[in-house]
């Protein structure tokens, strides 16, 4: 049920079936109406032409059987039948007759004929279990039946026409399905080529042709991925600049103050501002740092995660709780996602201390859910207040109350962000039930990644 639920809202929400289903409709539509159209502008000349075909084969019948000798009628009668399809039989009071069918072609055949043979003309479909289209007529006093087969009366059949229309209905959804994909096309590379930047990769350059408006939006967009590559490459000058710039004298300032005749108490707060100094650049330079998917590879996302929670209970002021599944791998840069949970521990070390407590109690859980890898980094302090949540993930933002006391930038988490989305991850904050900060993070495994880059 499910199943059906999410393909029906897939293909309301396509363009592509949406166009195609729109064309389906208004080309059936068009057939209808010109079936209907037909049949009624054809119906008049159709019914006056069969009429005109039936009373003149009467009258040139009965002019030849009356004009005939006896002893050649039954020659003649013969010919007719045999050569032209004509069967002219006696009419009984013993006939058993059956009306013609009541249609408004057949009415307005009957009118007609009726005003040219008289209005004693009688029709029928059927005369003793013999169909066809009969007609009576009288020479003399004695009276007759002249039967035509149904198909020169009766128009094209309901099969004839719905194996016609069935035909046509295919060739034009056919067509449909040709100029949905022709118009959509354009919109789904655009599409894709967007994802691939939304992930940090490099798309290829879309075609510059084809209609006006594709041609000048897929121009804009690749003028847009160049200009793109340029902030970055210019981004990352000017980061190598400022960490040249900067970290220089830091270290050449650690080196005096190390050298100078100071208190000791005076050179560790000087040592711990350039410390301070030195770490802000790094986290800049973190942020800012481009991430290059081409490079990614299989990492054992459940052995990174064990390493990072062993490495944690060697820590004097935290206690770790970890529950990781085994064999859980991931596409990924190991330096950076290494990064991303080493920062996640440190948060809750620093600003998830239990209540009434020196310590942090830090839960790392690891587990696989329909092919994705879900990452809890969850801690017991105090938590974020719900309206400021959103703000954790800003660039240079710091809670001031619940998580913010720390010295830094306001980047730890931003990054973590950053890096998470350019591995086509997805980071999610909310508060623990009892307190506390549960950061989520949800990542393809090696095996999904494979079958959504077939």
């Amino acid at each position: 049920m499910l199943i059906a639920q999410n393909r029906l809202a897939w293909l309301k929400s396509g363009l592509l079936w949406r166009t195609f289903f729109l064309l389906a409709f208004l080309i059936a539509a068009s057939m209808a109406a010109w079936v209907a159209s037909f049949r009624m502008v054809e119906r008049a000349p159709r019914a006056n032409q069969i009429a005109a075909q039936v009373i003149s084969i009467v009258t040139i019948t009965r002019a030849a059987l009356t004009h005939s000798a006896p002893d050649s009628r039954r020659e003649l009668l013969f010919d007719l039948a045999s050569n032209e399809g004509i069967r002219v039989y006696p009419r009984e009071e013993t006939d058993v007759v059956k009306p013609p069918p009541d249609t408004e072609l057949m009415q307005a055949i009957q009118a007609n004929v009726r005003e040219k043979l008289g209005e004693d003309t009688t029709f029928a479909g059927r005369v003793n279990d013999i169909a066809g289209f009969w007609v009576s007529f009288k020479i003399e006093d004695d009276e007759y039946w002249l039967m035509l087969e149904r198909e020169r009366v009766e128009r094209t059949s309901g099969i004839q026409w719905l194996g016609w229309a069935t035909i046509t209905l295919l060739l034009s959804l056919l067509g449909a399905v040709f100029i949905s994909r022709l118009i959509n096309q354009p919109l789904a590379r655009l599409t894709a080529a967007t994802r691939s930047i939304a992930k940090g990769q490099q798309p290829e350059p879309l075609p510059e042709k084809g209609p006006t408006e594709i041609k000048e939006a897929n121009r804009s967009f690749n003028q847009m991925v160049q200009d793109l590559n340029q902030v970055e490459s210019d981004r990352a000058v000017i980061l190598a600049g400022i960490s040249h710039d900067l970290r220089t004298p830091i270290s050449r300032m650690l080196l005096e103050v190390e050298l100078a005749n100071l208190p000791d108490d005076a050179r560790q707060g000087m040592q711990s501002d350039l410390a301070q100094m030195d770490a802000i650049i790094g986290q800049f330079l973190d942020y800012a740092k481009p991430t290059d998917s081409a490079s990614f590879t299989p990492i054992d996302l459940s052995g990174l995660l064990s390493d990072a929670a062993r490495e944690a209970t060697r820590l004097p002021d935290v206690h770790m709780n970890a529950n990781i599944e085994p064999g859980i791998e991931v596409m990924g840069n190991t330096t950076d996602l290494k990064r991303v949970i080493n920062n996640l521990i440190e948060n809750a070390r620093r600003y998830g201390k239990t209540m009434g407590t020196e310590f942090a109690d830090i839960d790392i859980n690891c587990r696989m859910e329909a092919d994705e890898a879900i990452i809890d980094i969850i801690d017991h302090g105090t938590g974020v207040p719900e309206s400021e949540m959103e703000q954790l993930l800003m660039p240079f933002t710091r809670m001031d109350i619940a998580r913010g006391q720390a010295n830094g930038a306001g980047l730890g988490l931003a990054i973590v962000d950053r890096v998470v989305m350019r591995h086509g991850g997805k980071l999610r904050l909310s508060n623990r039930g009892g307190g506390g900060l549960a950061v989520r993070i949800l990542m393809m495994s090696v095996k999904s990644s494979h079958a959504a880059a077939a």
